[in-house]
């Protein structure tokens, strides 16, 4: 692959209130996905499980798809094309070896929709307090490998919600350009911590942080923290959005990120090594 360039590149998060009427909520993402283009963006990135909130947990196994094929990713490879850009599909149900589960799986499809990566959820969000209980476990099989893949801005790297809370997967990512974090965080866990760890994840790793949220009261009750944004590797919220659906957008200007490694070698000073 030819060297990044080295202009700026328009990137955009989305937010929404999955329901648990799968069409609508890929005609939904389609128009957000439109709307974000026709803004400039060149990459965009949507939240976890953005096609499909259920009533409950094991709704998912409803609609989950081999890997390759299936309604959800075929939207992702023609909205791709349609519309010209990046588009990493937050994440969908994924069959599992297991018929009980599924994997929670990212996919990349370039401008062109092909496939160009994948990652499956490594960390499972297990969390009681009060009237909310939640085990993903019990329908989601975990990943084991960390994934990233080359835009033409530099390496992106791949997480997914509840992996937030570990900075030692994304020290694995290597030197990223870009992480992203499609999610669906509490509003509980939301609240208290969501805005802390992606800040932190952009200032330690000196890289931009994209993060495409659930946001707001869905059909099933639950209540999601929202709050999509794009931070910079000083820390500074580019954009952000509170609550309900649109579009978060700002650039990933690899002049920035020269800048702010070369001010504060933070980067180069690693000493340990997290494998």
């Amino acid at each position: 692959m030819s060297a990044p360039s080295p202009d700026p590149f328009r990137v955009a998060a989305l937010q929404m209130v999955s329901t648990p009427d799968r069409e609508r909520n890929l005609a939904e993402a389609d128009q957000l996905i439109a709307e974000a283009a026709a803004a400039g963006a060149r990459l965009v990135l949507l939240p976890e499980y953005f096609c499909f909130m259920g009533h409950k947990d094991s709704d998912k196994l409803a609609i989950r798809e081999p890997h390759g094929d299936g309604p959800i990713q075929r939207f992702l490879a023609d909205a791709a094309k349609r519309h010209g850009v990046w588009v990493i599909g937050g994440t969908l149900p994924l069959k599992a070896p297991e018929e009980t589960r599924v994997l929670n799986t990212t996919l990349v499809f370039d401008p062109s929709g092909e496939e160009r990566a994948r990652y499956d959820k490594i960390h499972l969000f297990n969390f009681e307090k009060g009237a909310e209980s939640f085990d993903e476990a019990r329908t989601i099989r975990p990943g084991a490998e960390v994934r990233t893949f080359e835009a033409p801005f530099g390496r992106v790297g791949l997480s997914v919600c509840y992996d937030l809370r570990f900075p030692e997967l994304y020290r694995r990512m290597g030197d990223c350009a870009l992480m992203v974090v499609p999610s669906a965080f509490t509003y509980t866990t939301g609240r208290a911590h969501w805005q802390l760890l992606l800040r932190a994840r952009a200032i330690e790793n000196q890289c931009y942080v994209l993060a495409a949220a659930q946001g707001g009261t869905h059909e099933n009750g639950r209540r999601t923290w929202g709050h999509s944004m794009l931070i910079d590797p000083w820390g500074e919220i580019v954009d952000v959005r509170d609550e309900g659906a649109g579009v978060v957008a700002g650039d990933i200007d690899p002049k920035r990120i020269a800048s702010v490694r070369a001010s504060l070698p933070a980067w180069r000073h690693r000493v340990l090594d997290c494998a």
